[in-house]
């Protein structure tokens, strides 16, 4: 197989997705797409990219590509991989993988159909702190995990008025489907991927819907959401994610697991984007604290781990699938805080 000619549509989130592709000696960026034609013409200069297009339809059926990023707002993610399906590409799509679990199911659906693969970027799972925690829960280091609390809560952090984020139609909610979908990723790769069965959430937007009024600005999405969820094993998942609330950190991301021979945190350092892990065991009687150090592994990330796979013939991991799942509890989280009841979480073959 030749090298692997890519494409991107969506020049916000996809600027690290025309990074990661490149970071591999196997791929190229082909083309890109953007319907802000000034974004468009300012990345393509700035990146070195001469195929462009304002039309991601138009690329799609002009360029004879192999694999596609999209990474356009929500409500764009299912048509634009049922085109980029059509088209004969595998489909690296953006977290969360569509507005709600029907469209997710009716992607997985066409990707079966066109014998092609769905990635969704879930990010968080490829940095060297994040993958070394997922080895030694894999090796047994925590026995059977069962309660894990992920969060990611920001001070003040809202993603700017009157943009899409904060419009439900073009969105499907606020940070519970913006932060808290890498969170709950994190914490249920970890876990293994349990299915979920019922959850309880609530949501507020107190803060966040205030300061909009004041801006006279677009908003009608929640500014924090918590939820918990029971799996089909037994285990349990708490999950927080906030743009507003009085906290003391002004970024915080955490995810912790509770095991039966041992604990992990995993969080962000100093408020920032870097991370560390600690496991909680006892040895001899005496409680022992080991704080991880990766051994100095490439950098990862999902467009890099996609062409290997892809090339090798290998499964990739963050499939369509586990962001499936991840949609319903989504949904099922949003479900439960509009009518403060539990939802059960149905499942169905894909």
């Amino acid at each position: 197989m030749g090298r692997i000619r890519c494409g991107v549509i969506g020049l916000g989130a996809g600027r690290a997705h025309i990074m990661g592709y490149r970071s591999h000696p196997e791929a190229e960026v082909a083309a890109i797409a953007d319907v802000d034609g000034k974004r468009l013409n300012a990345v393509g200069e700035e990146l070195g990219i001469k195929v462009r297009y304002e039309s991601a339809e138009e690329m799609l059926k002009s360029e004879k590509l192999d694999v596609v990023s999209v990474a356009t707002p929500n409500k764009f993610h299912k048509p634009l991989t049922l085109a980029a399906l059509e088209a004969g590409c595998h489909v690296l799509c953006e977290k969360p993988m569509a507005m709600n679990a029907a469209e997710a199911r009716e992607m997985l659906e066409a990707a079966s159909a066109a014998d092609r693969r769905i990635m969704i970027n879930f990010s968080f799972r490829f940095n060297e702190v994040a993958e070394s925690c997922k080895s030694q829960v894999d090796a047994g280091m925590l026995g059977e995990v069962y309660f894990a609390r992920t969060c990611w809560l920001r001070r003040r952090g809202m993603p700017g008025f009157g943009g899409w984020f904060g419009q439900k139609a073009l969105a499907g909610g606020g940070p519970l489907i913006d932060l808290g979908v890498h969170r709950i990723d994190l914490a249920l790769w970890l876990m293994g991927y349990p299915k979920p069965v019922w959850v309880l959430g609530s949501t507020y937007d107190h803060i966040a819907s205030e300061a909009a009024r004041k801006q006279k600005a677009a908003f009608d999405v929640e500014d924090f959401a918590v939820g918990l969820v029971k799996f089909d094993n037994g285990a349990t998942l708490e999950a927080e994610a906030s743009w507003a609330g009085y906290i003391k950190e002004w970024e915080m991301m955490e995810t912790r697991l509770l095991g039966t021979r041992g604990g992990m945190l995993y969080h962000n350092i100093g408020e920032s984007y870097q991370f560390e892990a600690e496991i909680f065991t006892e040895r001899e009687g005496q409680h022992f604290d080991t704080k991880l150090h990766p051994m100095g592994n490439p950098p990862s990330s999902a467009m890099r781990h996609f062409i290997d796979s892809i090339l090798a013939g290998k499964p990739h991991t963050a499939t369509g699938e586990e962001g499936l799942i991840v949609m319903q509890l989504l949904d099922a989280l949003y479900q439960s805080a509009a009518t403060g009841a539990p939802v059960h979480i149905e499942h169905k073959g894909a």
